[in-house]
């Protein structure tokens, strides 16, 4: 079968939004892929785009220690 190319062109679209239509044709992508359909996502920053979205609680914010505070009744009287 004969190869086909799409050209999209994309004006206006913030980061996030051009991280998420990456990401959705990736979904696209990995969908078809068991019809038979090898397709091919060239675009700028593709790799991390994909690589940072396919992740799954693999990150987490380090937690800020609890500060040690007296509790009211526990705090000397002079």
């Amino acid at each position: 079968m004969k190869e086909k190319i799409i050209t999209i062109a994309v004006e206006g679209a913030s980061q996030g939004q051009w991280s998420n239509l990456l990401l959705e044709l990736n979904i696209m992508k990995k969908a078809w892929r068991s019809y038979g359909v090898n397709m091919n996502l060239k675009a700028p920053g593709v790799k991390n785009i994909i690589a940072w979205g396919n992740r799954i609680g693999e990150y987490s914010r380090p937690t800020r220690q609890a500060s040690k505070r007296l509790q009211q009744n526990k705090r000397s009287r002079t």
